[in-house]
């Protein structure tokens, strides 16, 4: 009988993740070696090895299990609400929270793809693709216009950009946090400037009544 997995095994798999998608995000993937990767996580290189082959395997682990939970967190959204705008309000609170927990994931994922080998790049790639489509479904749905305008996609991807950028100038002990940006960025994106409603009026509301009630 084979030897079984420590109770720690997949703590101790997710850790190592963490360390190595923050060292090929500052460093590039070809910057970075399995020696730093063990550094990082107070390992040795041969005990690092127990849990990944190589540096390869560690690069196609973090930019699928992020396009994955991404993945995840669209059909979970669109599972639960059947209004388009409030499955759009939905799949962008989903979208801030995945991203603000997996910056430096992200960024190998966007950055580092190219160094996949061609079958595990479009696989990857396919599930970026299934998340873009359920948001362009949901634009459509919004906007069948923009569907039939071939602008349902290039939307989509607008969106993603604009929350890409929050977390580049973003402050984590600022005056915003994410749970405040995310209704900001769903208020800008279905209705423009005139449609974004301040967080700090909402809780001084939230607080008068409080107060009153």
């Amino acid at each position: 009988m084979g030897r079984g997995r420590s109770a720690g095994y997949l703590d101790q798999r997710e850790t190592i993740l963490a360390q190595a998608a923050a060292l090929f995000a500052r460093g590039g993937y070809p910057g970075t070696s399995m020696n730093q990767v063990a550094q990082a996580c107070g390992l040795s290189k041969a005990t690092l090895y127990h849990y990944y082959r190589d540096k390869y395997d560690l690069l196609v682990s973090i930019a699928d299990s992020h396009v994955s939970r991404l993945q995840a967190a669209v059909g979970e959204s669109l599972a639960r609400e059947d209004q388009p705008a409030a499955r759009m309000r939905l799949l962008i609170r989903r979208l801030v929270e995945e991203y603000a927990d997996a910056q430096n994931a992200h960024r190998v994922l966007t950055e580092d793809v190219r160094f996949l080998e061609p079958a595990d790049r479009e696989r990857i790639l396919d599930k970026e693709r299934e998340v873009v489509d359920g948001f362009a479904r949901v634009v459509a749905a919004l906007r069948p216009d923009l569907q039939e305008q071939a602008l349902d996609k290039p939307l989509t991807m607008l969106l993603f950009g604009m929350v890409n950028w929050l977390f580049t100038w973003m402050k984590p002990d600022g005056p915003l946090d994410y749970d405040a940006m995310a209704p900001i960025v769903a208020d800008l994106f279905l209705g423009g400037l005139g449609a974004v409603n301040s967080p700090m009026k909402a809780e001084s509301a939230a607080g008068a009544g409080s107060s009153s009630a």
